[in-house]
């Protein structure tokens, strides 16, 4: 399987899985023109996509929701109540024909892929994340969430690869321009993760079988690559785990190796 990071940050967030023969985009908070201008340049097939996978209805994850809708085919993977959340956010209907229904927690057969949707603590109208399995190969894109808690940590074992957001660096945003109010939503348990957040959660889930950990959703004004990694770095110091990080207008193209 291969997986990239179309565009990820505060702007705008879009992660594609691929096995070549079908493609699977989670969240579209770009435009579907960069969308396909993005894949091309990876050397993904926009023609192989046939779904997209909704994390949650905030704009920088749907944006390009109703283009999409109106000039592609593509199936709507999304929980009830954020089918309904993005319909309202975005002024769109998404047809029953082309709704695939998430629940959290229930695994779902998709193109001969599992599926698995799980609940985060986020500020939205039913986030989740996804982790993906197809040919042997376990992968999971994990952003948008305030707290790493223990059922996160549970869904993210034995992976091969695991994209998890390092949103902050605390120092950076408490000492920051943003007004009290969105600093308050960003540290709060249904905020998003601090880079020492995120070093907690992955020092819990690390195992001998994952080979790459992607950095993902790093604020511009709040956070610096490399403080993302020097704390990741900490917990994987002595494996052979490859990290990178994800940014907000070059795309990232990775192969996840399975055993």
């Amino acid at each position: 399987m291969h997986y990239a990071a179309l565009a990820s940050g505060s702007k705008g967030n879009c992660h594609a899985l691929t096995d070549g023969e079908r493609t699977l985009l989670i969240d579209a908070g770009i435009s579907l023109r960069q969308i396909r201008q993005r894949l091309d340049a990876l050397g993904f097939q926009a023609g192989e996509v046939q779904g997209l996978a909704l994390t949650h209805e905030h704009s920088d994850h749907i944006g390009a929701l109703g283009v999409i809708l109106r000039r592609t085919d593509w199936a709507i993977l999304a929980t009830r109540e954020t089918r309904r959340a993005a319909e309202k956010a975005q002024d769109v209907v998404i047809p029953t024909e082309r709704w695939i229904e998430l629940e959290a927690g229930r695994a779902l057969d998709w193109e001969g892929w599992r599926v698995l949707p799980f609940a985060l603590p986020h500020d939205a109208a039913d986030p989740v994340a996804f982790r993906v399995e197809t040919g042997g190969c376990a992968c999971a894109v994990v952003t948008d969430l305030g707290q790493p808690t223990a059922l996160v940590a549970d869904h993210l074992q034995d992976l091969d690869l695991l994209v998890l957001e390092a949103n902050h660096d605390v120092d950076m945003l408490r000492e920051g321009d943003y007004p009290p109010q969105l600093k308050a939503r960003i540290l709060s348990r249904v905020g998003h993760l601090s880079n020492a957040a995120m070093a907690d959660l992955l020092a819990r889930v690390l195992s001998p079988r994952l080979k790459r950990l992607v950095l993902a959703h790093l604020s511009e004004a709040n956070n610096h690559p490399d403080l993302a990694r020097f704390a990741a770095e900490e917990v994987l110091r002595g494996t052979a785990v490859a990290l990178h990080v994800a940014h907000q207008r070059e795309p990232l193209s990775l192969t996840a190796i399975s055993d």
